[in-house]
């Protein structure tokens, strides 16, 4: 027999194994007649590296990938990322600002082929460090949401969207990120409560020397005003019907207005109007028939609009401009304030609302079927408390900004004539034809392509149904055979990004859902409670944890402190715990293996029996409680059960009851049951913790081409012998009060006691 080493090397077997599993295609899925169980995973932005949030969410869909494979399914995982266009370009951008080139002095199709090759150098990085974590995907599937196939899939669906009136272009309030230089939807921008300073600034009234004092968070945005709004019922200003004021240093001349949307409580009960900054103001500008103004440029500067200040970055002007209305007299008083303000999700700069041109998708028909679906549990949602969230949303819902103003990504599909009128259509060709009908003197070099690209989320809605080939037909074997698909796994913070649009797209273009359950993990954070993040400098080297202390443990660290549905405070010492587990098991196999030279197949089983009973009801006992626990998602609950099975039933009871006496022999029968357990027991923890339970499964004894645990189907669970359990349990508790009587009375263990055991059960 080969000595076996020290400890278990996480480094030898996670390399050797995954080798093994991937060539062997036990990660490959084509159909047949076994019931599929398919998963897409929720694709990682292509610029993005492993963290914790991924390790969490990554391995739970492993895990229960690994199992289905256990229980006879044919296993279908499939890879991808997402084209992520802010990210990206602006990786881009930097990339080439490194090089001295600035993006304005290219061409879109040179800036295009830059962003190519950046992608083909980077973008399969996290794919890379998925395989590290052990993930069983079929990489044969791997999808690319700018792939030739998937890019046109987005393209064919704006086109329908369009022709059935759900996709319109139109001017509208929308969120501006001056960094990115591009609209978002409500949806990426994230509402932050930040410190801010109120000032209050007066307004000299038109023929008179009195005042109208209004308050604003934006003094900048003054440069912008069209009116000063008051309430009718407020009584400080009802002399000031029909009269005008003046805007502070720029002495525009403006309306007071009057209407019932005025807040009297809040400041002084008078409100500047800024109808191209705020979509408040915009709309109280539609009904009042108020003059637009823009102040500001793409990147935030002041436009030629505001007149003063021209060029400056807005938060320079607020600084100044404060000053400024302090020197005129303008300014009376300046309070602290808190209030929410938007960031953008991409990048983090503070949103700007903006009047803007934009391509827009209507969402309320299609909202709906979604949402019942949901309500009425077609579509199951694990935790159900996150059903409350997406109906609140899903009933409240708002067409949605598709048009983004980039470069990398899906361009929209709309042809324009010099005169502005437009064609929406697949190829610069159709869109010819048609328009050539309205303008027969038209020709084909007079037409332009959008410059817009469409939102990142337009094209990830489709991924349950494209990675299947729906485009290419929607009716294919595939697409026919995996779809829906089973469990999505997902963070809560992109159930209306991905989830909700998914099912919405799901219903709008198969008339199907696109999965059957959704189970939402918590986010990971730290013992502070703080999420972890590159921010705060508290995420871990995820790829330094994994060469340290194993994928194995790793996946065990983020699943055994993982409550369902919960966030997960990550404690690092739970590395420890998962490597000193592997260790354990590691010890367990070397004892059994000790054993090997003294089998007697003639030697009585005597006093074993009862712990081959006991250990059969035990993993009876646990493995039908985990097909309870994997149903709703307990899947740390199910680890823990696991976990005690192994390291208190196994090592620490039964391999002790079933150890022969020295000198003495170990009983075949006994030695072949202890194998078959101990193979229970790896295939029970091998979703978890692959690497190691397959290294020690081949360990136990020879195995024949194809004999690998992750493909061992589990044993069909049956009912344990309760009573068996009850005497074991009785026995236990003996044992261990004699031990304890012992240390207290310093008795050595080869020391022989009388025993007497007092007892109202006489069995």
């Amino acid at each position: 027999m080969e000595a076996l080493s020290k400890n278990f090397s996480h480094t030898e077997a996670e390399d050797k194994w995954y080798k093994h599993w991937e060539s062997a295609g036990y990660f490959k899925s084509e159909p047949d007649d076994r019931p599929p169980y398919t998963v897409v995973i929720p694709p990682p932005n292509v610029t993005g590296v492993l963290h914790m949030g991924h390790a969490l969410n990554n391995t739970v869909q492993d895990v229960l990938v690994r199992r289905a494979k256990m229980q006879g399914y044919n296993t279908c995982w499939v890879p991808g990322t997402d084209h992520a266009s802010i990210a990206t370009e602006a990786k881009v951008v930097a990339m080439l600002r490194e090089q001295g080139i600035d993006k304005k002095t290219l061409s879109r199709d040179e800036f295009l082929k830059y962003a190519w090759e950046w992608k083909e150098k980077y973008g399969g990085i996290i794919l890379q460090q998925f395989r590290k974590l052990g993930l069983s995907l079929d990489w044969n599937r791997t999808a690319f949401t700018m792939d030739e196939d998937y890019y046109a899939a987005v393209i064919r669906v704006f086109i329908e969207l369009y022709e059935k009136g759900k996709i319109y272009r139109g001017v509208k309030m929308i969120n501006w990120d001056p960094k990115a230089k591009t609209a978002l939807s409500d949806e990426e921008v994230v509402h932050k409560q930040t410190n801010s300073k109120l000032y209050y600034v007066r307004y000299k009234i038109d023929g008179s020397d009195d005042y109208i004092t209004i308050a604003t968070v934006r003094p900048e945005t003054i440069l912008g005003d069209t009116a000063v709004c008051v309430h009718p019922a407020d009584e400080r200003y009802a002399h000031l019907k029909g009269k005008y004021c003046f805007v502070p240093l720029i002495n525009r001349r403006i309306p007071i207005i009057f209407d019932d949307y005025i807040d009297m409580e809040f400041g002084t009960g008078a409100l500047k109007v800024t109808p191209a900054h705020d979509i408040n103001d915009y709309n109280l500008g539609l009904k009042h028939k108020l003059q637009v103004i823009d102040t500001l440029n793409d990147d935030g500067t002041m436009s030629e609009a505001a007149t003063l200040y021209v060029g400056q970055d807005r938060f320079d002007v607020r600084k100044q401009i404060v000053t400024d209305l302090e020197v005129a007299g303008n300014l009376v008083k300046t309070e602290d304030y808190t209030n929410q303000v938007g960031f953008s999700e991409r990048t983090n700069a503070v949103i700007e609302p903006r009047l803007s041109m934009q391509w827009w998708c209507k969402m309320n028909e299609m909202a709906k079927p979604a949402l019942e679906a949901v309500i009425d549990n077609e579509i199951e949602f694990y935790p159900a408390k996150f059903k409350n969230l997406y109906r609140h949303w899903m009933e409240n819902i708002k067409d949605w900004c598709i048009s983004r103003q980039l470069w990398w990504g899906q361009r929209i599909p709309a042809w324009y004539t010099p005169d502005g009128s437009f064609e929406v259509a697949s190829t610069k060709e159709e869109a010819f034809e048609k328009l050539k009908s309205q303008n027969s003197a038209l020709k084909m070099e007079d037409l332009t392509q959008d410059e817009d690209v469409l939102d990142t989320w337009f094209s990830s809605w489709l991924f349950p149904m494209q990675v299947f080939g729906w485009n290419e037909d929607p009716k294919n074997a595939e697409l026919n055979y995996y779809y829906p698909t089973n469990t999505l796994v997902t963070a809560p913070e992109i159930i209306f990004f991905w989830v909700a649009r998914m099912i919405m797209a799901g219903y709008e273009f198969l008339d199907k859902k696109p999965f059957e359950k959704v189970y939402f993990t918590g986010i990971v954070r730290d013992k502070q409670g703080r999420k972890m993040s590159k921010q705060f400098g508290n995420s871990p080297d995820l790829l330094g944890l994994i060469d340290q202390y194993g994928a194995d443990a790793v996946r065990f660290s983020v699943m055994i402190s993982s409550p369902a549905g919960n966030d997960l405070l990550y404690d690092e010492s739970a590395l420890e715990q998962g490597r000193n587990f592997t260790n354990k098991m590691w010890n367990a196999l070397k004892l059994i293996k000790m054993w090997e030279a003294r089998i007697d197949a003639n030697a009585e089983t005597g006093d074993a029996q009862f712990a081959i009973d006991w250990l059969e009801q035990r993993i009876n006992a646990v493995s039908h409680s985990l097909n309870e626990l994997f149903g709703r998602f307990s899947l740390s609950e199910a680890l823990k059960s696991i976990y005690s099975l192994i390291w208190d039933d196994f090592c620490s009871w039964y391999l002790e009851w079933v150890k022969p006496a020295q000198d003495a022999a170990m009983p075949k029968a006994v030695y072949d049951k202890t194998i078959v357990f101990y193979e229970r027991l790896l295939q029970l923890l091998h979703p978890f913790m692959p690497f190691a339970t397959e290294d020690i499964y081949h360990q136990l004894r020879e195995r024949t081409t194809g004999d690998d645990l992750i493909v061992k189907q589990l044993p069909k669970t049956s009912e344990a012998d309760e009573q068996i359990l009850q005497q074991a349990s009785f026995l236990q508790e003996l044992i261990t009060n004699i031990r304890d009587a012992r240390n207290k009375n310093q008795l050595k263990n080869k020391d022989k006691i009388k025993l007497a055991i007092e007892t109202k059960n006489k069995e």
